[in-house]
């Protein structure tokens, strides 16, 4: 029913696929506009609007490696690195 159409970006004048898939994703959801920018400019325009995220300088709790993290580390809880986190998830 639906096939793959090509847009054009209204930001940056690339072309993009509006695919078969994507097209019936919108219907479902009861979207009657279709996409007016690719996904590079949707992208770029979403991050505009939430900001930077601030990182966090931590060491990690594990390994002891310094860590990033997206919240402001408390001395009571731990903190891991993602690599130690996912073990420590692993293991319940």
């Amino acid at each position: 029913m639906y096939e793959d159409k090509t847009l054009k970006c209204r930001d940056c004048g690339a072309e993009f696929v509006f695919t078969a898939g994507e097209q019936e994703f919108y219907a479902e959801k009861g979207f009657e506009n279709e996409p007016q920018r690719c996904k590079a400019c949707r992208y770029a325009r979403k991050s505009e609007a939430r900001g930077e995220r601030q990182l966090f300088k931590a060491t990690c709790a594990e390994c002891g490696c310094e860590a990033k993290v997206p919240f402001q580390p408390k001395q009571e809880r731990p903190v891991y690195c993602s690599e130690c986190f996912s073990k420590v998830r692993e293991t319940g």
